[in-house]
């Protein structure tokens, strides 16, 4: 095999050069999108040039599943194997796939082709899904070979709709709202109206609100921002999650798709409130198309004087980074994200120090996903009064809801809080799919835990959720119906947290592996004596000593399910 030109990679280099370490990411991407792969004398030219031991290099490399070291085909194709997806056929897409290792284009030419399996690529409601060469597809399990391999990758049209249009308004039609209609529609009012006011007072009307994080957490957000805004030290940095990674999970693809600016006003605003001038916005590797979305979006941001300096002609300065991650759901932790942008592997770190006093860089650091940015200028612009009237009195707003597996209309659903979940499947999505009674309902993701007909009139809120024993995580609601085996499910999701485990500690590293080796087994039919408490024993320890919440929401799904269907877990009963 003859040596990569290094050559071709030098430009690149002596771009990213000056940042050092911080540039890993990028000059990985870059690297592997000229090679086709990253080449070891490509590696040690990178560690030459970013000043990083090559052996640091390697093992981000082998951290990250986007990465390859090895040659791969000509044509990448990820094949979704999260619950959604299973439920439409995925496995069988994969082995129409799988059985031919190249196939021939029109003029006759065979291209190699490499096949992956991949957690969720945030395309539940489009399942089984693809990604081809990082664009979006859909299959069936009926498609042919050729039909597969031929998908155009036009991204595919995410139903939106609700019982409220005001997060999602601009959402919904395929396409990406520009600055201009942007600003037709009130865009950047919010951001004028912060700069009149003191970086204090905007604090005040967030906390105000009761904008709490919408990523999962549920932290205050105004109380974020008011905890960086007094820390010491400088520079203060803002960062966007968008490592939207959580099976069933795609409301934050659909926001940067087709409404960036929302995000990215909601950013600046934040920056104003804390006084940072610097922020990244980190979007998950799988995410390409709302990578250049994003990227267009900055560019006319800083063209029309909205990021930059002395922005709209206040003495407030402001610029965005924008970071692509390469595959690891752990990454979506906030100070693994940082570990990530700073050129390391995600691994989380050890809390506290939090990251409004030591984040990004050891900064104090505001850190919230796109869904809570969005909130952001919606409240400037309505009041934090009238926000208030939206939900209920513990959990005020919208919410965007992703709905997906055995439902008649799978979409991103925005309604208040406080709407039952029995509205949600059934009204808005109109049902199950088929005849089948439900069974269950997947609340908050693989971190979640499941819902029984029992459930369908709890309120979407957080007390509603809290009080019902049931956590609404990132929004997430997979739906089953009463034909679908949840010892498969259940299998599936033990498998995605044993492959996600960063190892980094024991508890989360041990503990995800035995709880998929005994969920393996008994999706083979092989039960053994104290095989429930054992599951339990290794779920409560994952729980209460995990080092972040990978491994504390791990055994979430399990544990729930063996609290509803203890008879999953045994073999049957003699009649």
């Amino acid at each position: 095999m003859s040596a990569p030109d290094l050559a071709l990679l030098q430009p690149v280099l002596s771009e990213l050069a000056p940042q050092g370490r911080t540039a890993l990411l990028p000059a990985l991407h870059a690297a592997q999108d000229l090679y086709g792969y990253i080449p070891e004398p490509v590696a040690e030219e990178i560690a030459r040039t970013l000043r990083i031991p090559l052996a640091d290099v390697f093992g981000v490399l082998e951290f990250y599943a986007l990465f390859h070291t090895e040659p791969v085909g000509k044509v990448i194709i990820h094949v979704c194997n999260d619950p959604a997806c299973a439920l439409a056929g995925a496995d069988t897409v994969l082995k129409q796939l799988s059985r031919h290792a190249e196939y021939a284009l029109e003029t006759g030419e065979l291209v190699s082709v490499t096949i992956e399996e991949a957690p969720c690529l945030g395309l539940c409601d489009h399942a089984p899904a693809l990604l081809i060469q990082n664009t979006p597809a859909t299959a069936s399990p009926e498609s042919t070979w050729q039909e597969l391999v031929a998908k155009t990758g036009r991204r595919p049209q995410t139903h939106v709709d609700g019982d409220l249009r005001l997060l999602t308004k601009r959402c919904g039609s395929g396409q990406t709202t520009s600055l201009e209609a942007y600003l037709a529609d009130g865009g950047y009012t919010a951001l004028k109206k912060a700069l009149a006011m003191s970086s204090t007072s905007v604090i005040e009307e967030i906390k105000a609100s009761g904008l709490v994080g919408r990523g999962g957490a549920a932290f205050p957000t105004g109380l974020k921002w008011e905890s960086a805004a007094q820390a010491q030290g400088s520079p203060k940095y803002v960062v966007c999650n968008a490592d939207e990674a959580e099976p069933g999970t795609f409301k934050d693809r659909v926001l940067m798709e087709d409404d960036p600016h929302q995000i990215l006003e909601g950013m600046i605003i934040s920056a104003y409130a804390i006084g940072a001038e610097k922020g990244y916005f980190y979007i998950r590797g799988e995410y390409l198309n709302a990578y250049h979305t994003i990227q267009r979006a900055v560019e006319e941001a800083r063209t029309a004087n909205l990021l930059g300096a002395h922005i709209l002609g206040s003495d407030f300065s402001f610029d965005i980074e924008i970071r692509r991650g390469a595959g690891a759901y752990i990454c979506g932790e906030e100070t693994a994200l940082f570990e990530s942008i700073e050129g390391k592997r995600g691994f989380p770190r050890v809390k506290p120090p939090f990251p409004t006093t030591h984040g990004l860089f050891g900064k104090p650091t505001v850190i919230n996903n796109v869904e809570t940015l969005a909130n952001v200028p919606l409240i400037l612009n309505l009041g934090a009064k009238e926000y208030r009237k939206i939900g209920t009195e513990k959990s005020p707003g919208p919410k965007l809801f992703c709905l997906s597996g055995d439902v008649h209309q799978p979409g991103l659903y925005e309604v208040p809080f406080g709407v039952t979940l029995r509205h949600l499947i059934f009204d808005l999505g109109g049902g199950l799919r088929s005849d089948v009674p439900f069974q269950a309902a997947l609340i908050g993701g693989a971190a979640g835990t499941f819902a029984t007909s029992d459930h369908l009139d709890t309120p979407l809120s957080f007390e509603g959720l809290r009080s019902a024993g049931l956590t609404l995580g990132s929004g997430v609601i997979t739906v089953f119906d009463a034909q679908r085996d949840l010892r498969d499910v259940l299998y599936r999701l033990a498998r995605f947290f044993a492959e996600e485990s960063c190892g980094k500690c024991y508890p989360c590293q041990i503990g995800t592996q035995r709880q998929y080796e005994i969920l393996a087994r008994l999706r083979n039919g092989q039960f053994l004596p104290g095989d429930i408490e054992r599951l339990q024993d290794v779920g409560w320890t994952m729980t209460d000593a995990s080092l972040c919440g990978l491994g504390q929401t791990a055994a979430s799904a399990i544990l729930s399910a063996l609290k509803y269907w203890p008879h999953l877990f045994q073999p049957a009963q003699p009649a």
